[in-house]
């Protein structure tokens, strides 16, 4: 988010200021409008804050160079020469290149401020400490603008939901919740764990499936580039030459003489497709189609469907005890689970089912069809006991380790299975070739 000031004049013609928070100026512009017209003001003009370079001296001390956001060069100028310094140069800073923050690294902030809540070290002190113990600077600056931003008295759900483009979307929420759920150290402490296990995860999937695909992909271009450019010079010796070839090498020839005469249609057939389902599963509809049947892909899908459980148990352990509503504490899992057609079902099925029916959390979730036996007899198990929240993170923790476990043996499983599919190729040009080389 971005700071942006206004200048405008009231009915009676008295100029008055004003900073707002926007993604661009764009949008700065949009809210300054909606603001003006409610306030009956006009316009002047909208200032953004940016970054400027300084060259300053004072006295005979050595020259100092700094970097200071501002509105504008004059404003930053005026405030240095009051501190008593003579401004040598004030420039823009074109290119401020702001950085990403590794998820690891959020996760590690995360928790280490989770270990210091259980401490008992006040929320100000501990952001102050990890200010200047945290190495990278992106981070460091939105540390500070938190610290900020809550010594000024603003709401954690504002503060922290202005650094979604660092924390995402998810985690921005549950610290901005943390603040007023009674239990600050386990909402981090299960925001961390939930950032680390969602990393572990995607690690996980793309060896399972991103890497064994890459490596096929390239097998299939050197066996094209063997059949297509080096088979033909070497088959062709032999057509000059009179003789009669083998049956495998006549048929390897004639497939690659239709290769070269039809590369470009079997191309297109193959990346047409694909890039279009590629692009129509990120569009709402394609998301929602592509959740709803990952969970049913033999093997993959019930790994992918018991981690979206173990997110949503996760999450619900963390925030049933201090939100009051259980319906909000279900809508927040829901969102949190990385699953559309689960987060569908539950607020168009579910929820629906606990406020117009007044059924209770198991039965709704056991209506919406999204949830395994376990995990409906977990919860059944603790609505019945009263121990709804720790029978949570009992599902939590039990699919955490099944899955961790059961993907170790899928990645594997995929690798024997491509060893095996290179064996079996690297074969099969074998054999082409040793009838060839005995002709």
């Amino acid at each position: 988010m971005e700071l942006f000031r206004y200048t405008a004049k009231n009915i009676k013609g008295k100029l008055i200021q004003g900073t707002i928070e926007a993604e661009n100026k764009k949008d700065a512009k949009k809210t300054i409008d909606s603001l003006a017209r409610k306030r009956r003001l006009r316009v002047q003009n909208i200032q953004k804050k940016v970054n400027f370079i300084y060259r300053v001296r004072r006295g005979t001390q050595e020259i100092q160079t700094g970097e200071q956001k501002a509105f504008s060069k004059e404003e930053l100028q005026a405030a240095l020469e009051k501190l008593g310094f003579k401004v040598l140069k004030v420039q823009k800073k074109f290119f401020v290149l702001k950085g990403g923050v590794p998820t690891a690294e959020i996760a590690s902030w995360i928790r280490l401020c989770a270990d210091l809540l259980k401490e008992n070290l006040a929320y100000d002190e501990i952001l102050d400490l990890l200010a200047e113990d945290t190495t990278n600077k992106r981070l460091r600056e939105v540390i500070k603008q938190i610290s900020k931003d809550l010594k000024e008295g603003k709401e954690g759900a504002e503060v922290f939901g202005k650094h979604e483009d660092v924390f995402g979307k998810f985690p921005a929420f549950m610290l901005g919740v943390a603040s007023t759920s009674g239990n600050m150290a386990e909402v981090y402490e299960s925001t961390a764990k939930f950032m680390q296990r969602d990393e572990e995860f995607k690690r996980s999937l793309k060896k399972a499936l991103v890497t064994p695909f890459i490596t096929l992909f390239v097998i299939g271009l050197v066996v094209a580039y063997y059949v297509m450019v080096i088979f033909p010079e070497t088959a062709g010796v032999f057509l000059k030459m009179g003789k009669t070839l083998p049956p495998m090498t006549a048929t390897t020839l004639e497939f690659s003489n239709f290769l070269q005469a039809n590369w470009l249609i079997i191309l297109a057939s193959i990346l047409l497709p694909v890039i279009s389902f590629v692009l129509w599963i990120r569009t709402p509809d394609g998301a929602l189609f592509k959740d709803k049947y990952i969970i049913r892909i033999p093997v993959i899908g019930d790994l992918v469907h018991k981690m979206s459980i173990e997110i949503f148990a996760r999450v619900f352990y963390s925030l049933y005890s201090g939100s009051g509503e259980n319906i909000e504490v279900i809508r927040v899992a829901s969102e949190a689970c990385r699953n559309k057609y689960m987060e569908k079902q539950m607020k168009e099925v579910g929820i629906p089912l606990m406020l117009g029916e007044g059924k209770g959390i198991v039965e709704a979730m056991e209506e919406t069809g999204v949830f395994t036996k376990t995990a409906l007899s977990r919860f059944r198990s603790g609505a019945e006991s009263g121990a709804l929240r720790s029978n949570a993170l009992q599902l939590a923790n039990y699919y955490e380790t099944e899955t961790s476990y059961r993907m170790e043996k899928v990645v594997t499983t995929i690798d024997l299975m491509v060893t095996m599919i290179i064996m079996i190729v690297m074969v099969g040009l074998t054999i082409v070739s040793s009838e060839t080389s005995v002709m």
